[in-house]
């Protein structure tokens, strides 16, 4: 069975995506749009850059004010205590976890927590795990071979950042097959709309989870790592001044890393290889490239481009602290403002063919690891991950195909898919 392109991304005419923007509201987005959300996403930022939702917030999704409200910090907050205790629940999990994790904070505790982490992400640490990741991926991909295929997702893409997150905060081998359900229910709790059933996965997610971290972080304490290749380690011992983080504080940002780091590479490995199937003629000069250049250097750009077109994060959220100006509109203090990521990333504005996959595209300042003090702490390790996994990936199985359409998440603020069944050959 051949599956078509249109299999993979639906085509969506420019009437229907003039329709879903005209009436464009976060909290009522139709099946349709899940799907294909990018000619909606040009609709709005040629005709309603700044989109007013019925709730009251606003709707970003050009390059240049996504930019410019990352710039300003203090304009912008990226604490989400008065968006989302009525969301979930004061005291609640999952708001006790949103509002504690590095993501969703401002300085000084966003400072203090990232400097923890960024010691132990350092660029030799990173290049010291790439033999380990090699190793990982080249054993995957020999299952794949003895079945002859498998899942993209299940069988690979999503196998790589577990492991990796894992090795990063020590969690035995053994005990890591809960992590990527943990995550899932976490981060899927953060759509705009979250259905009872969602909100209580989440909820009961973050409490399993820290009842594991608990015992994991006793077990550190007796036995430390070195805080240079281990987060946790790192996390609990703290700063060199001596100040450390509080149970709360410690633990939820455990948390924060397993799922930063485990949702969007999974995404971006996912997306790039069926992108790969999407567009045979984009794999061909991948191929050609790899064989004539700068193996990593191509793949490289080639990651990079990937995370622009397919963004794995689509969607960030700020709240005006003041009156602030953004493309000529005032957004009064208390307006919440959400950043499209996805459709800055399509800014022709920006982007030279901004909706052509183009692999060596140069320069390439794509937002998908966000921008300013907040930008992506792991940025360097997804993109070695994606460097390692794609590449020896494309090597190995130079002419996979899917064997049935993907299915996609069906989510609005991570783009990725569910599932891809493929056959190597």
């Amino acid at each position: 069975m051949s599956i078509t392109a249109d299999q993979i991304t639906p085509a969506m005419s420019a009437e229907r995506a003039q329709a879903i923007a005209a009436a464009f509201d976060l909290r009522a987005l139709p099946p349709d749009f899940f799907s294909n959300p990018y000619p909606v996403y040009r609709a709005l930022r040629e005709q309603d850059p700044v989109r007013r939702m019925p709730d009251g917030s606003v709707f970003l999704t050009r390059w240049a004010d996504l930019v410019a409200v990352y710039r300003d910090a203090q304009a912008f907050s990226s604490d989400k205590h008065v968006e989302f205790a009525p969301k979930y629940g004061e005291g609640t999990p999952l708001f006790e976890h949103h509002t504690t994790s590095l993501v969703f904070n401002d300085p000084p505790l966003h400072t203090r927590v990232r400097r923890l982490i960024m010691g132990a992400l350092t660029r030799r640490a990173i290049a010291d795990m790439e033999a380990g990741l090699i190793e990982l991926v080249d054993g995957l991909l020999d299952d794949i071979a003895a079945r002859e295929g498998g899942d993209l997702i299940e069988d690979f893409a999503a196998a790589i950042p577990v492991e990796i997150i894992g090795n990063l905060l020590g969690v035995p081998h053994a005990e890591r097959g809960p992590l990527r359900e943990w995550s899932l229910a976490i981060l899927g709790a953060l759509e705009p709309v979250v259905a009872p059933a969602q909100a209580t996965r989440g909820h009961q997610a973050v409490t399993e989870m820290c009842d594991y971290l608990r015992t994991l972080v006793a077990a550190r304490r007796l036995a430390p790592g070195d805080p240079e290749r281990d987060v946790l380690t790192r996390l609990i011992q703290g700063e060199a001044d001596g100040e450390q983080l509080s149970e709360v504080e410690l633990l939820q940002n455990c948390i924060f890393l397993l799922n930063a780091g485990h949702e969007t590479t999974t995404n971006l490995i996912g997306n790039a290889l069926v992108a790969l199937c999407e567009f045979p003629d984009v794999r061909r000069s991948l191929l050609q490239r790899m064989d004539n250049g700068d193996e990593v250097a191509v793949l490289d750009r080639a990651v990079d481009e990937f995370l622009r077109f397919e963004s794995s994060n689509q969607l960030g959220n700020r709240r005006a602290v003041k009156d602030v100006v953004i493309a000529g509109e005032t957004l009064p203090a208390g307006t919440l403002v959400t950043l499209c990521i996805g459709a800055a990333n399509r800014d022709a504005a920006q982007f030279a063919d901004a909706e052509t996959l183009d692999i060596a595209r140069e320069p390439n300042k794509h937002l998908a690891f966000g921008f300013g003090i907040h930008q992506c702490a792991g940025l360097s390790l997804a993109r070695l991950e994606g460097r390692i996994a794609i590449g020896r990936f494309l090597r190995r199985f130079p002419a996979f195909r899917l064997t049935e359409a993907p299915t996609r998440g069906g989510r609005a603020r991570f783009r990725g898919f569910l599932a891809a069944p493929f056959a190597a050959r």
